[in-house]
């Protein structure tokens, strides 16, 4: 089961790179970058390219520095800014990501992206009702996104508002009816709720749906307890 937070990653990174690369692969590209860059400082192109890259790699810091040194001349350039606010995001800096992404949106109110960051960071701050704000309006941008839906829903749970958390997965799988780990999300809480016998009804119709068994047990044992 995958919480929000894996959720808004796949997210993120996905919008980075279109092709998927080995580590090694990741690593040449690196090289050439910096190889590139020391016959061109000053290309905002080339240090955006090398902060991809440095996210890819899981290297926050160096992707951090890439970023500043473009906004240093941009300072509305988004791509900087989504960037450096994913990175500061994985290095746990959640304020200074929550000023790129609120940055950004400033700019590009309408990037679902941007906006399942900031709720993140919000989220990660404590601070519940923005967080929650956030979510609404994502939700409100962007009604056919199962992605949009989970997140809320995830938040919902931990918050324990578990009847909203419940209608939110079921919507999310009404979107992407495929996706197993939406469909065990809305077990997880029928089960928090006391539902074990529409718990295992859902496990049974998973099941049915070519879910491997074995994989559930776990569940169909909190349905029996």
């Amino acid at each position: 089961m995958k919480s929000s937070a894996f959720i808004i990653g796949v997210c993120l990174l996905g919008s980075l790179s279109a092709y998927g690369q080995s580590l090694q692969q990741w690593r040449d590209s690196l090289s050439v970058l910096n190889r590139q860059i020391e016959t061109s400082p000053y290309s905002s192109d080339l240090h955006l390219r090398k902060a991809a890259v440095n996210l890819e790699l899981g290297q926050w810091d160096y992707a951090v520095s890439e970023c500043g040194l473009v906004l240093d001349k941009e300072p509305r350039n988004l791509a900087a800014l989504f960037y450096r606010a994913f990175a500061n995001n994985n290095l746990r800096r959640y304020d200074l990501a929550c000023n790129d992404y609120e940055t950004f949106l400033g700019i590009a109110p309408y990037n679902m992206e941007a906006r399942l960051g900031l709720a993140y960071s919000y989220r990660k701050l404590g601070r519940k009702a923005a967080a929650m704000d956030e979510m609404n309006r994502l939700v409100e941008q962007f009604p056919d996104s199962a992605a949009v839906y989970a997140a809320r829903a995830d938040f919902e749970k931990e918050q324990k508002v578990y009847g909203a958390a419940l209608y939110d997965w079921e919507q999310a799988i009404r979107l992407a009816p495929a996706n197993v780990d939406f469909r065990i999300s809305r077990v997880d809480v029928l089960l928090l709720m006391g539902k074990k016998k529409e718990a295992r009804v859902a496990l049974d119709e998973m099941v049915g749906s070519g879910v491997p068994k074995g994989i559930l047990r776990k569940w169909y044992d909190k349905c029996s307890n």
